[in-house]
C-alpha cells in the first residue's frame, strides 16, 4: 500500500486568536489583581495612597532594606552583565567559530544549572564563597560570580540561535578570505549580526538578577528579592506595587528587544527583494 502523504495545515484564524486571548487572559489577570490590591486604601475603599508613597521609600528607615537590596541588585546587574558580554558571550563565539566539536559539550554544561536544584547549587558555592570572604570580602557584589552561572543557560541560547541564524562560520571565513583579522570579524561582522541576541541575552541576565532569591537568601546577601520579604511582613501594598513596577518594566524591555529584532528582519527582507527585483530587471 502507498504511504499517505498527511499535509499539516495551520490552525484557522479564529483557533488562533481564541489561543492568544486565553493566554493573554492568564498571563495578565495575576497583573490586574497585584495592581488592585495596591490601590486598597487601608482606611476602606480605592485610593493611591500607597502610590504616591513611594516617593518616601528612599526617606524612610522603615523601607531602607528594600532600597538597600534594589542598589545592591542593580550593581550585580551591572557586574553579572559584564560577565556575560565580556567573558561568556566571546567564548561562545570562538567555540562556534573555531571549536565546533565542543558545542555538544558546551550545551550540556550549560543545562546544568538548570537541571541541578537551586539548594544543591547553592550547597556547591557555599566553600567558594568561604574562601571568597577570607580574600575578597563578604560583600554583596561577590554573588555576581553565583548569578554568572545561573544565567548561562538562557544567555547561551540567545547568542547561540543568532549564531546559527546568521551562518557566522560562513561570514567569518569570507572575511578572514578578503583579509580581514579577527578582530575586525568581531567588531564589524559578528557582533553587528548578533545584537538582537546579545540585547536578549542582556535583557534575561538583569531579569534573573533581579528576580532571584533562593542563592541571596541562602548565603545571607541583602539584595532586591530579600528586601521585598522583608517589607513584605510590615507592608504587603508597598511590597506588590514594587514587584508589579519591576515586572512592568521586564515587560516593556521585552517588547522594545522583540520590535527590534522585528524590525531589523522587516529591512532585511525589504532590502532582499529589492535586489531580487534589480537583478531581474537586469
Amino acid at each position: 500500500m502507498a504511504a499517505v502523504n498527511r499535509v499539516s495545515t495551520p490552525p484557522r484564524p479564529a483557533v488562533r486568536r481564541t489561543i492568544l486571548l486565553v493566554i493573554s487572559v492568564l498571563f495578565l489577570l495575576p497583573l490586574a489583581a497585584m495592581a488592585e490590591f495596591t490601590l486598597r486604601s487601608t482606611t476602606g475603599g480605592y485610593g493611591l495612597e500607597h502610590w504616591i508613597g513611594l516617593g518616601s521609600l528612599q526617606e524612610s528607615r522603615q523601607y531602607r532594606a528594600l532600597t538597600r537590596g534594589l542598589g545592591n541588585s542593580l550593581v550585580l546587574s551591572a557586574l553579572s552583565l559584564g560577565l556575560v558580554l565580556g567573558v561568556f558571550a566571546p567564548t561562545v563565539i570562538w567555540v562556534h567559530l573555531r571549536f565546533p566539536k565542543l558545542q555538544r559539550l558546551l550545551d550540556l554544561l550549560t543545562v546544568l544549572p538548570i537541571a541541578i536544584p537551586a539548594i544543591a547549587l547553592v550547597v556547591g558555592f557555599a566553600p567558594v564563597y568561604r574562601i571568597l570572604g577570607r580574600t575578597l570580602g563578604s560583600g554583596e557584589w561577590t554573588l555576581f560570580l553565583a548569578y554568572g552561572v545561573l544565567v548561562l543557560p538562557f544567555a547561551y541560547r540567545a547568542i547561540a540561535a543568532d549564531l546559527q541564524g546568521m551562518d557566522a562560520r560562513v561570514l567569518s571565513e569570507a572575511a578572514r578570505t578578503l583579509g580581514a583579522g579577527w578582530p575586525a570579524v568581531f567588531g564589524k561582522i559578528l557582533i553587528p549580526g548578533l545584537r538582537r541576541g546579545l540585547l536578549s541575552a542582556s535583557l534575561l541576565t538583569v531579569a534573573i538578577v533581579m528576580g532571584e532569591f533562593t542563592v541571596s537568601s541562602l548565603l545571607s546577601r541583602d539584595t532586591f528579592q530579600t528586601g521585598l520579604l522583608q517589607i513584605s511582613q510590615t507592608d504587603p501594598y508597598i511590597a506588590v506595587l514594587v514587584s508589579l513596577l519591576s515586572l512592568l518594566i521586564m515587560f516593556v524591555l521585552l517588547a522594545l528587544v522583540s520590535g527590534m529584532g522585528n524590525t531589523r528582519s522587516r529591512s532585511t527582507r525589504r532590502r532582499t527583494l529589492t535586489r531580487k527585483k534589480d537583478q531581474n530587471a537586469t
